[in-house]
């Protein structure tokens, strides 16, 4: 029986793909194993945010190749979409495929030899078309990713996305329901709901919405809980929130992109809101969802960020006080508009404001995980850790460790939270 291993950089979106493309192989008849195992094909989805994200796809094809030099090597991905010649120039490449043939991989690989070199990469920047990709299992996953949109029309002027992912697709609002339908009778009781743009989904079908799918979602058996993935800030306006709150499954923990905390750093990053339109965002959802962790992306150092609005972010941040953020230095992306201005930031500063901000959301963020000690939650237990506690997470994304005589993976259980350690909470079941 031939052998397929998978490699996933970048975001959620990636992962669920490659979950989709490993069934697809393991329908056809091939046993998936470890990408550290010797394999007869390797599939690689590739990431494209940063520079750093295509070095590090480079290395994993060059790992694949040590690991087993006659195998057939596909690399798919954002990184294959944005430079496939420089893709297929790699030693071992076999195959490219973009952002839309990952359905065909199986075919185009099994008519390959290892010798082959094809660029299967087509065109998405006019591409109005959803590929259909479908997961029926999550091996070892309590909770399952839903991919529900592909393609941004932002264009922030930091970002690749737009130019390998291609124009906003929605995924017909029935294929959601069945593949959600499918997993709850497979047992999975939280579904994540992930997209390139998700806040975009159904704008370009005209029949449907994302606050339509929360409420058709609702009335699934099986499922308990549905949490929304990266969303952008003015999808979530008082009048979205007014039409989902009543959503009794959906998850009080929201991931709004922040970027930056200052105006003009917004307007050259050609991102499509202010500072203040932010603030009424997450006012809106605390209002409406007053236990909900509202957490962020921060860049630091961005092209023109001068000291002084900097600070502005700085103290932006303080005022929002979120539940935690993912803090990262620009890094200039070939092919954006930002990457070519001349007045880009060292590195020895993008360190000192990186500092900063995170040393600002490790703040608010156990002030946040403390205001919950000596409640009892609802904790869905997800893995067994290497310290033999119980791990999981409760519907507003606090991490929970529990000690248990008996496996209680899958479960849902009341826990009392009773001290906070290094952004974890740790407690006893009291069911």
């Amino acid at each position: 029986m031939k052998t397929a291993a998978f490699y996933t950089l970048g975001c959620k979106v990636n992962q669920y793909e490659t979950e989709a493309v490993a069934e697809l192989f393991a329908d056809a008849g091939y046993t998936v194993v470890p990408f550290t195992d010797k394999a007869d094909c390797y599939i690689i989805n590739t990431c494209s945010v940063t520079s750093m994200s295509d070095r590090k796809s480079r290395q994993m094809i060059r790992r694949a190749r040590k690991t087993n030099p006659g195998a057939l090597i596909a690399v798919m991905g954002c990184y294959s979409q944005t430079a496939p010649d420089e893709v297929l120039k790699i030693d071992g490449v076999n195959l490219v495929l973009g952002t839309k043939e990952k359905g065909s991989v199986v075919r185009l690989i099994e008519n390959l030899s290892n010798t082959d070199k094809l660029n299967a990469v087509t065109d998405v920047r006019d591409s109005h078309t959803y590929e259909e990709l479908k997961i029926k299992r999550c091996p070892g996953h309590t909770r399952a990713y839903i991919k529900i949109q592909d393609g941004c029309s932002q264009f922030c002027s930091y970002c690749i996305i737009p130019y390998a992912r291609g124009p906003i697709r929605s995924r017909a609002e029935a294929e959601i329901i069945n593949e959600v339908s499918s997993l709850a009778a497979a047992g999975y009781k939280e579904v994540i709901l992930t997209g390139i743009h998700a806040a975009s989904y159904g704008k370009e079908l005209g029949n449907t919405s994302l606050e339509q799918l929360l409420n058709k979602l609702e009335d699934i058996d099986g499922i308990e809980r549905i949490r929304l993935s990266s969303i952008e800030p003015m999808t979530l306006n008082r009048g979205f929130v007014e039409k989902i709150k009543d959503c009794k499954k959906l998850c009080p923990h929201f991931h709004i992109s922040l970027q930056s905390g200052c105006n003009e750093t917004l307007k050259r990053m050609n991102r499509h809101y202010t500072t203040e339109q932010f603030a009424d965002v997450v006012e809106g959802l605390r209002e409406a969802f007053p236990d909900c962790a509202i957490t962020t992306d921060i860049m630091v150092g961005f092209a023109g960020e001068t000291d002084e609005e900097f600070k502005k972010t700085l103290e932006f941040v303080k005022k929002i006080a979120f539940a935690d953020a993912h803090v990262f230095q620009y890094s200039q992306r070939r092919g954006t508009p930002a990457a070519r201005r001349p007045d880009q930031v060292s590195p020895e500063v993008k360190e000192a404001r990186s500092k900063a901000v995170i040393e600002e959301t490790a703040r608010s963020n156990k002030e946040f995980l403390q205001k919950h000690i000596g409640r009892t939650m609802r904790v869905l237990i997800e893995t067994r850790a290497k310290d033999g506690l119980y791990e999981g997470k409760t519907s507003n994304y606090i991490t929970v460790k529990t000690e248990s005589d008996t496996d209680i993976c899958g479960q849902f259980k009341e826990i009392l939270l009773e001290r906070e350690e290094n952004g974890i909470i740790f407690g006893k079941t009291v069911d």
